[in-house]
Formats: structure tokens, C-alpha cells, sequence
């Protein structure tokens, strides 16, 4: 990826109805604080349950194959291929 070491987003995530963020560095590997959050202790997974319960909805964390980790990722190698060009050099 770019000439970065990291970079971060945060996002209104759907799956956990909540503010996360989604990190990224440089070598492509991804960190969502919502899954880590969730997965980190269980006060977090209950208190996803209690949100399902009252938006009546499932409320499920898919960690970093989430749609919208996804969706950042693509737009970041985007970023860099606009940045670098074609021919894979620096503008």
C-alpha cells in the first residue's frame, strides 16, 4: 500500500449499531474496534445483545471481512493506484 504507516477511519457501523474504527497499516493489515471491543470482554457482547434486543434487530460483528471494512480497504488501494499511476511510480 501507499508510503504511509497507518491510517484510520471511523465509521457509524451497522452491524454493531455503534461508532468504530477501522485502522490500517501500511503491510495491509486491518484492526476494527468494534470487533475488538466485542471479542475483548463480555460485558461489550452483552451489551450487543441489549442493543439487538432494543432495535428488534440481530446485531452481529463479522470482524475484518465486514462489508464496510471491505469498502475502506478498496478505497485506499484506489487512493494508491490514482496516486501512483499506471505505470506503478510515484506522480
Amino acid at each position: 500500500m501507499g508510503d504511509w504507516q497507518v491510517t484510520a477511519a471511523t465509521i457509524n457501523c451497522d452491524a454493531v449499531a455503534a461508532e468504530v474504527t477501522i485502522i490500517v497499516k501500511s503491510d495491509g493489515s486491518v484492526k476494527c474496534t468494534g470487533f475488538e471491543n466485542i471479542t475483548s470482554s463480555r460485558k461489550a457482547r452483552l451489551d450487543l445483545v441489549n442493543r439487538s434486543l432494543t432495535l428488534k434487530r440481530v446485531l452481529d460483528c463479522p470482524g475484518t471481512e465486514c462489508k464496510q471494512v471491505k469498502e475502506y480497504l478498496e478505497k485506499l488501494q484506489t487512493e494508491d493506484q490514482h496516486k501512483t499511476g499506471v505505470s506503478g511510480k510515484a506522480n
